[in-house]
């Protein structure tokens, strides 16, 4: 089954978010296993099933790192349970210095600023991986794919950097 054509959706990296979530709803109505609930086991199996593959194509169509890694799936790369590592020294050591100025934010003298400031950061990287993305992707020669595969593993760990941020903010604004 093709998440995008479930949802009646272009197979893109940009999509309608409030399409994709108003399709879900639609889909979750007709498929919720209460419907089936005076129906015969198999029909009530086959509706936790249906309900459950929407669910999770909804899940990898929402958030940016599973829709793209799941657009390369599509094309025959798949990211899922690879062992292969990022090969760029310049991303690494971004990624290092990075994290070292989140770690740093908790002792700076005004550490909900500094938070904004780096927050703003990675959502400017976030925002330059997706678009190269889309521009990759677009012109799906193998060798853009290779590199598309690339960005969804560098936008992974910036996504991952977002994630620490919030819980440090949640930190911060409990004290």
């Amino acid at each position: 089954m093709n998440y995008f054509e479930l949802f009646a959706l272009p197979p893109h990296f940009e999509i309608n978010l409030t399409e994709l979530k108003s399709s879900y709803l639609e889909l979750q109505r007709a498929v919720h296993p209460d419907k089936y609930a005076n129906a015969s086991e198999r029909e009530r199996l086959l509706a936790v099933q249906k309900a459950a593959q929407v669910n999770d194509a909804f899940n990898v169509l929402k958030a940016s790192d599973s829709r793209a890694q799941y657009l390369l799936e599509l094309s025959g790369i798949e990211l899922a349970h690879e062992t292969q590592t990022l090969k760029d020294p310049m991303f690494l050591m971004q990624q290092m210095e990075l994290r070292e100025t989140l770690e740093d934010i908790s002792g700076a003298s005004d550490p909900e600023s500094a938070l904004i400031d780096f927050q703003q950061e990675i959502d400017g990287y976030i925002k330059q991986i997706n678009l190269k993305f889309v521009e990759l992707f677009a012109n799906s020669s193998d060798s853009n794919l290779s590199s598309a595969a690339d960005l969804v593993r560098k936008l992974k760990f910036m996504l991952k950097l977002r994630d620490e941020a919030i819980r440090l903010e949640d930190d911060i604004i409990a004290f």
